[in-house]
């Protein structure tokens, strides 16, 4: 199927690339089918992808596995959110969390109080509410992933 996307254009998409969000996101509630887009070449997942609307092209928001901000990120959920998913496993969920990259970058934040929560099999999705209180909407980060870089590189 054909898709036009905010960073890439119209892209040819795969249907089984489509997820569903029952009740839409947080403020784009009307809209409920998106992708994970990402731009790399050598086939690698990069850190930062885009969950892209499919309903509206306008809509994409940067998103990062939530462990690359806050390494013990472990929210908890009310159990009643996730039944629409199906069942969930270690083998097919997938977390993520939005990110806001401001002109300057040591400014990054990730947004841990609403993950996106995604059953890679069914191809269903939710945004959900923490109940986590030291999980912050604009949680600073660019100590961690700095910190990350050096050990990566070895200095």
């Amino acid at each position: 199927m054909q898709v036009k996307t905010k960073h890439f254009g119209e892209i040819d998409l795969d249907e089984n690339k489509v997820i569903y969000f029952e009740n839409g996101i947080c403020g784009f509630e009307e809209y409920k089918k998106y992708t994970i887009l990402y731009d790399d070449e050598s086939g690698q997942r990069p850190d930062i992808s885009w969950l892209q609307s499919l309903d509206e092209p306008l809509l994409a928001i940067p998103v990062i596995d939530p462990f690359m901000a806050k390494p013990d990120f472990y929210p908890e959920v009310d159990d009643e959110l996730l039944k629409s998913l199906g069942n969930i496993t270690e083998d097919n969920i997938v977390v993520l969390v939005s990110v806001t990259v401001p002109e300057d970058v040591t400014k990054i934040t990730a947004n841990l109080k609403a993950p996106f929560i995604i059953n890679s099999d069914e191809r269903k999705g939710a945004q959900i509410i923490v109940e986590n209180s030291d999980y912050e909407i604009k949680y600073h980060f660019y100590d961690q992933l700095k910190a990350r870089k050096a050990a990566k590189e070895g200095k």
